[in-house]
């Protein structure tokens, strides 16, 4: 016999199950829009294909997301297609990580929490890269591991560039900020905002003695900025709301840090 609560468990179940049935197409579009922008996916022309390393995250998503939008990549106003097309030549992809070269990585997507795991995983398979070029970075879903992301790449050693055409928005200017050196065409855009927890408070709703503060600035001078422009650096970003962007050129950049 069937209790009641079990009863009514089946026509939660049943009901939910409807209401994803019947969907509205342009909802599921929006949402495979959003999940390839955390890690981005190419087919690749070369003719090694049987020596290509496909992360096992990298397998669960679309390859037809980007195709399927097109009025969507148009308005894009950073990384033109031309740009990402290019990755499309990776001899490997590990994550949001495609390898060109025994040297060089490029960089398309957000960072994760299994993002700092993807980038191990492709350092132990190509420990010679360090050329780390940010194509095309929204920024982070997990700050935490952003920040683990960014030592790991001070630690390789590996020079960072944002190419021709590139952007890098809100964490993945961190990253941009571990390179032991840095490089920035004249054209690259910088997208920095406020932090924000996960109750929606942001970096100016927190006293200024708070010791949350301290992580960044603290990351800030571990990156290389001396006291004075790690506090001016942190009260540039956080001046933009969260919700918001406000958008550097490479110029704005060198006045915090030593570029190449």
């Amino acid at each position: 016999m069937v209790s009641p609560s079990a009863f009514l468990r089946t026509l939660i179940v049943a009901a939910l199950a409807a209401v994803l049935a019947f969907a509205p197409a342009h909802a599921q579009q929006v949402v495979t829009i959003t999940t390839t922008t955390v890690t981005w996916t190419y087919a690749d022309d070369g003719d090694d294909a049987d020596h290509e390393y496909i992360d096992e995250d990298a397998a669960l998503l679309d390859d037809e997301a980007l195709a399927e939008d097109a009025e969507f990549a148009a308005t894009r106003r950073y990384a033109p297609a031309a740009t990402l097309a290019t990755l499309g030549h990776a001899k490997a992809r590990f994550g949001p990580f495609s390898v060109i070269d025994a040297a060089t990585v490029r960089m398309a997507g957000d960072v994760t929490s299994a993002t700092p795991r993807q980038f191990a995983a492709m350092l132990a398979a190509f420990p010679g890269l360090k050329r780390l070029e940010m194509v095309d970075c929204p920024g982070s879903l997990d700050e935490e591991a952003n920040l683990v992301l960014a030592r790991a790449i001070r630690r390789q050693g590996m020079e960072t560039i944002v190419p021709a055409g590139g952007s890098i928005r809100s964490g993945a200017v961190e990253l941009w900020l571990a390179g032991v050196t840095r490089r920035a065409a004249p054209d690259a855009e910088f997208g920095v905002h406020s932090w924000a927890d996960e109750y929606g408070r942001e970096a100016n709703d927190y006293p200024a003695n708070d010791p949350v503060h301290a992580e960044y600035l603290g990351y800030y001078r571990e990156m290389g900025m001396d006291a004075a422009k790690a506090r001016a650096f942190y009260a540039l970003t956080n001046s933009t709301p969260f919700d918001d962007v406000r958008y550097l050129t490479r110029g704005d950049m060198a006045r915090f840090v030593a570029l190449d």
